[in-house]
């Protein structure tokens, strides 16, 4: 009679993945049903971090404390291998501990917007961390040893990383993350109360099977390339491989949800994600200022946007915004000739003031504006004759079109 054991039954992925996602469907209402899709995805690829070229960041957003953010985090951390939480770690200490011999964690950011919110001084290192640790090779260079004994040593960033705060992130940080935007449950959403003592156990559960059916499957998806929905290219993409990836080696029916989802959440993530202060400035520039004149004095142009009350050109940094400040954001751009955008002189009857051309801006508002709204005729003119003194953009020469900007007159007052 022989000894040999017979051969373990193969892990259906699917079923798996399944029984993770009816897992955080007890403890966590998601805003839409991709979104639950998404985070089992996540938490099967942090098993298979080690196979992968990139990894995708999540992140747990809402406007209002008392969304589940820190409760999803808390499910994350029972599935997920070697879960680190932290609310306010260190640079150096977030270095060390990835960089530690058993191998990285699976990092979940608390309270993130205590990070990166306005208050929370300068974390530039931090979002090093997180915006280099993105990609496989990730590395930066610290100094390591005691007093005058310092040696310069790389540490690697690369990891998988949770995260979940208030309000928003730095840009660099949502391009590389799939944004699951919370919201307080409504009296008919209920779920079950978590309660780590018994359920922290039926995780871990899940977890040790999620990490045997990785090692079944590290080999295919290493060697993967995951076909994207249409649409779906450049960093987008990017942060959905590894999901994809994870999806396709599952089977049954998650490679199709796992697409639908992938649309869906990057669809609801351009919706929703705030523009960033300089395309928000060039958009109002080219909506609500510009509204199809030639050229704009800084005086005039600084005067529409303050007047702009749902802007927030009147409390930059508890300041208005001012012609130096002006000059700085939109010197980040470059007219259509490739030159940073700069403020340049007009002749007029009062003197020579600066301002814009619209000409300088073409380029700046094509690239990162998104479509302009449709207005009326009658609209624009109303907008453009505000910022004109109360003429016309047919009568006002800031409207004529190609006029030399050293000969153009303006019969505007500008004070000061």
């Amino acid at each position: 009679m022989s000894d040999r054991k017979p051969p373990a039954a193969p892990i259906d992925g699917a079923a798996l993945l399944d029984e993770v996602e009816a897992f955080h469907r007890r403890f966590n209402v998601f805003p839409r049903e991709a979104a639950y899709v998404a985070v089992t995805l996540w938490d099967a690829h942090a098993h298979l971090i080690d196979a992968f070229d990139g990894t995708a960041r999540i992140a747990f957003l809402s406007p209002e404390p008392g969304s589940g953010k820190s409760r999803a985090l808390e499910i994350i951390e029972t599935l997920t291998p070697r879960a680190a939480t932290t609310v306010n770690a260190s640079p150096n200490a977030l270095f060390r501990l990835v960089d530690a011999p058993e191998g990285p964690p699976t990092l979940l950011f608390d309270e993130i917007d205590t990070v990166f919110g306005p208050k929370a001084g300068d974390n530039e290192p931090v979002r090093g961390f997180l915006n280099s640790g993105y990609r496989r090779g990730g590395n930066s260079l610290r100094c390591v040893g005691e007093g005058a004994n310092q040696t310069a040593a790389w540490f690697s960033s690369f990891c998988a990383v949770a995260m979940a705060g208030l309000g928003s992130l730095p840009d660099t940080i949502l391009s590389r993350s799939v944004i699951i935007r919370m919201r307080k449950r409504a009296p008919n959403e209920t779920c079950e109360p978590y309660r780590r003592r018994v359920h922290e156990k039926q995780g871990h559960a899940l977890r040790d099977r999620l990490a045997k059916w990785a090692d079944t499957v590290r080999e295919q998806v290493s060697e993967a390339w995951p076909k994207m929905p249409e649409g779906v290219t450049d960093r987008p993409a990017d942060v959905w491989e590894p999901l994809l990836a994870v999806a396709d080696a599952a089977g049954g029916d998650w490679p199709e949800r796992a697409r639908a989802a992938c649309v869906e959440l990057i669809n609801a993530a351009h919706d929703n994600e705030e523009a960033s202060l300089g395309i928000r400035l060039l958009t109002d520039l080219r909506d609500r200022v510009f509204c199809g004149a030639d050229r704009m004095p800084t005086a005039v142009i600084l005067e529409c946007l303050l007047s702009l009350d749902d802007s927030p050109w009147a409390d930059l940094d508890d300041k208005p915004i001012t012609s130096r400040t002006l000059a700085k954001m939109l010197g980040q751009y470059v007219t259509p000739a490739n030159k940073p955008i700069r403020p340049r002189t007009f002749r007029m009857p009062s003197g020579t003031p600066k301002g814009y051309f619209a000409e300088d801006l073409s380029d700046a508002w094509t690239r990162y504006c998104p479509p302009p709204p449709l207005k009326s005729a009658t609209s624009a003119t109303s907008a453009t004759s505000q910022a004109t003194g109360g003429e016309s953009v047919a009568d006002s020469p800031i409207g004529i079109r190609n006029a030399a900007p050293e000969t153009a007159t303006l019969p505007l007052h500008i004070a000061g």
